[in-house]
């Protein structure tokens, strides 16, 4: 039975799911004003893994990860580049898409935009001004009453008395307590806006999630994810929102990965150690990437450096090595295998990816002591559960070493000079395809090669 630590009662929790063999997941996904940042290809990648685990225990998931196109940084981008906002935001998700689609991430069930959902807002901000959680401001806007809201705190364990102006609250003489968050924004010069029973205007942020779940998922679901920063306040807001209007719970479990690091300092931009998925990959292969974020537990912070990434690297080198020369065919999982079923275990208690990778170098360890085929076929239908060793290991340990070097040629040049007892010749040759990144391996089948 899988365990999984929810956020709102911060406890393991058994996971008994509100319709038996269904699961119904929503993740707060990307506002797309920029290229995605690797706390976003962490984000991708966790609940990708989440999804893909249920897959494997058999239940029907629908998984709905939702698109911010619109809100203030968005309009910001698109005046400073002189760009409509469809095209600015259209451009974004490609980009998203094609990160997502690199690091191995299977696209959501639903992954819907907030403005194809603006009437599921109005709808329940008119439920919540009825249900007096909700008023009218004086210029307009629409602002949620958090005190009328007796379990405001709950996820995140602030309570009412501990919240100052000013810590994550902006100062808005316009509302009735500066604790209060906005539900709709009435219209401004040149923003886009949309028609409502209170004037032209357009959504907060917070009541977008809010309505998309609903929509998708129903009032009451599963789990409900994203990243350790949504917690206070977006989750926090979203809950006070959903929980009012509907007279249910929003969401069973709350999950939440923990924030992206550099050298031990949170990652931000005004710090100057912000780094996009694309400038990561240009200088790393995604499967290393993808690997290097799952050797970490999901709920633990994340440390990025260039030398933890060569350490990942060398390390999925090492997997795809004890692969390498073996015949392997798509196998199902043996899960009558007690590595196998240690892998489970792992995986059923909170999504423990690092202990299940360590399994994955068990399994590795035996084979390269006798290169069973049916290890083999262990290691890549385990790995494959998690979205890694989908390749065929010639192709991941040569694909892209770039030399304009006749790498078999020279392989074969060295063995002639080593037959003939030319022993500084054929290290000559050995270093200078090093010094072009390629790794020469000398097995009792002769020499085999690979990328640095």
């Amino acid at each position: 039975m899988i365990k999984i630590y929810n956020t709102l009662s911060k406890n393991k929790e058994t996971f008994k799911p509100i319709q038996e063999g269904h699961v119904n997941i929503y993740v707060c996904g990307m506002t797309v004003y920029d290229l995605c940042h690797i706390g976003h290809a962490r984000v991708m990648v966790i609940f990708d893994v989440v999804r893909r685990w249920f897959d494997i225990l058999g239940y029907s998931v629908n998984y709905v990860r939702n698109i911010t196109d619109i809100d203030d940084k968005i309009i910001n981008r698109s005046i400073q580049n002189n760009e409509s906002i469809q095209s600015l935001t259209q451009r974004y998700i490609s980009e998203m898409n094609a990160d997502a689609k690199a690091l191995g991430v299977i696209s959501p069930s639903k992954e819907p935009k907030a403005t194809e959902h603006i009437e599921d807002m109005l709808s329940m901000i008119q439920t919540l001004i009825e249900k007096q959680y909700a008023y009218v401001a004086q210029n307009g806007d629409i602002f949620y009453s958090v005190r009328s809201f007796k379990e405001y705190g709950k996820l995140s364990g602030k309570s009412i008395e501990d919240l100052r102006a000013g810590e994550r609250v902006d100062i808005d003489q316009n509302k009735h307590d500066e604790l209060d968050f906005v539900l709709w924004k009435s219209a401004k010069p040149n923003e886009p806006s949309w028609d409502s029973p209170w004037g032209k205007g357009r959504p907060g942020w917070h009541i977008e999630c809010s309505a998309m779940s609903s929509h998708y998922l129903g009032h009451h679901f599963d789990i409900h994810g994203g990243g350790q920063d949504l917690q206070f306040p977006h989750h926090e807001n979203e809950i006070a929102q959903s929980e009012a209007a509907h007279d249910c719970k929003m969401a069973n479990y709350w999950m939440h990965n923990g924030f992206v690091r550099v050298d031990d300092e949170k990652m931000s931009k005004s710090l100057g150690n912000f780094f996009t998925i694309r400038s990561v990959l240009e200088k790393f292969d995604p499967e290393v990437v993808r690997f290097f974020i799952l050797r970490a537990h999901y709920r633990s912070p994340l440390n990025y450096s260039d030398t933890h990434l060569d350490d990942a690297k060398i390390a999925l080198q090492r997997l795809y090595i004890s692969l390498r020369g073996i015949k392997i065919e798509h196998s199902d999982v043996d899960w009558n295998h007690s590595l196998a079923n240690k892998f489970k275990e792992a995986m059923d208690d909170d999504f423990n990816t690092p202990e299940a990778i360590s399994i994955l170098f068990e399994l590795a360890n035996e084979i390269n002591k006798n290169k069973s085929a049916p290890l083999a076929y262990l290691l890549k239908s385990l790995a494959r559960t998690i979205g890694l060793l989908e390749r065929d290991p010639e192709i991941f340990l040569k694909g892209d070493a770039k030399t304009s070097l006749d790498i078999d040629v020279l392989i074969l040049q060295r063995h002639e000079a080593k037959t003939n007892k030319d022993f500084d010749e054929a290290d000559r040759i050995r270093s200078l395809l090093l010094e072009n990144g390629v790794v020469l391996e000398d097995t009792p089948q002769g020499t085999i090669w690979r990328k640095e």
